[in-house]
């Protein structure tokens, strides 16, 4: 019988109607399928994933990219409440948002909550002693700042360089040795980069980060194919596109058709369910209020709430099979799975730019 894996890889070249994507990257042992069953999905989709470990990773996080420190804290207190408790933050201000939280009057159990946070790029010409050294740094920074023992995830940005790569990673798996993180990830990392890691790494990175939304189609540039095949999962982000909301898809007649069909789901719920139901955890900003380096979370204002909680009921719907093979044969909006890569990845955002990591 094949492996869950194999069949994760089998999907990319099997036709849709004849395989269950869902039931493939999710270990199903059903997922071949009957062509004619073409409506029945099953709504329910896991809440968590097992890494190694036995680490149980939630499938839906909060994302606040681009949010204050109090917004950080508002969208983390208002996430919980809708039943999410995986928080996806960047060290920095976002890092100070989650620790008020974790800190503050009527915290959640540390153990209630699921923290992943992320490495920051390494200087543009440092060396692998000194990037590991950075890195080294931040982790003390970010577990003190935080108030906690360890964090659930690290997740390291690729580099230029194929040994500043190898000298960060070393890092993170000694931290996870030493009880410091519970697993570990990559962000942005194309194929070539995860060849780059997967050369000298003791350790696999559990998921790959990046960005998947519809009209990329269900296996951009190859990446999720490939990253399932060395046993990464795939955690997206940008359901909606980055680094800011896609018009198109947000006025997209099909996804507003689909929507309507299902109880008036809007096109962002229809984006959130496809990229879950396609397989992925999901990385959700709260609102469809974002853009480079900006998003919102008041707390003096509904939609914030009103956000996540439809952003938390995608997992208690199912889009149809056929409008999963609709979605999935859309080819517009494009976009690059690893846009917020350094320029050693295809079609970074930063490349030709005065600023970035390369």
């Amino acid at each position: 019988m094949l492996s869950a894996l194999s069949l994760c890889a089998a999907l990319l070249i099997q036709p849709s109607s004849h395989f269950d994507r869902r039931s493939a990257l999710l270990g199903g042992a059903f997922a071949l399928t009957s062509p004619q069953a073409t409506h029945a999905v099953d709504a329910a989709l896991p809440d968590t994933w097992t890494l190694s470990g036995g680490v149980k990773f939630p499938t839906l996080a909060l994302n606040t990219a681009g949010l204050s420190a109090g917004a950080s804290a508002t969208a983390f207190r208002k996430a919980i409440a809708a039943g999410i408790t995986h928080v996806d933050f960047h060290p920095g201000i976002e890092r100070d948002g989650v620790a008020a939280v974790l800190k503050g009057k009527n915290a959640p159990a540390r153990s209630s909550v699921f923290l992943t946070t992320k490495i920051e790029f390494a200087k543009k010409g440092a060396s692998p002693e000194e990037a590991a050294e950075a890195t080294r740094r931040q982790i003390d920074e970010d577990l003190g700042v935080l108030g906690v023992d360890s964090v659930d995830m690290l997740m390291l940005r690729d580099s230029l360089s194929c040994d500043v790569t190898a000298a960060q990673w070393a890092v993170l798996e000694k931290a996870k040795a030493a009880g410091r993180t519970r697993s570990l990830g990559v962000i942005n990392f194309c194929e070539g980069s995860l060849k780059c890691l997967l050369r000298t790494a003791s350790e696999k990175p559990s998921v790959n980060y990046f960005q998947q939304h519809i009209g990329m189609g269900p296996d951009p540039k190859g990446l999720r194919s490939f990253g399932e095949s060395k046993g990464i999962r795939t955690f997206a982000y940008g359901a909606l596109g980055e680094p800011g909301p896609s018009d198109e898809l947000l006025a997209s007649p099909v996804l507003k058709r689909i929507g309507a069909a299902h109880g008036g789901k809007l096109p962002e719920e229809v984006a959130l369910r496809w990229a879950l139901q396609g397989g992925a955890a999901v990385s959700i900003r709260p609102t469809a209020d974002f853009g480079l380096g900006r998003s919102a979370c008041a707390e003096a204002s509904a939609a914030c709430a009103d956000g996540l909680a439809r952003r938390a009921a995608a997992r208690g719907w199912a889009l149809t099979r056929a409008e999963m093979e609709e979605l999935d044969a859309l080819t517009s909006p494009a976009s690059n799975p690893t846009l917020f890569s350094t320029t050693g990845c295809p079609d970074s955002f930063f490349a030709g730019k005065p600023f970035g990591p390369g």
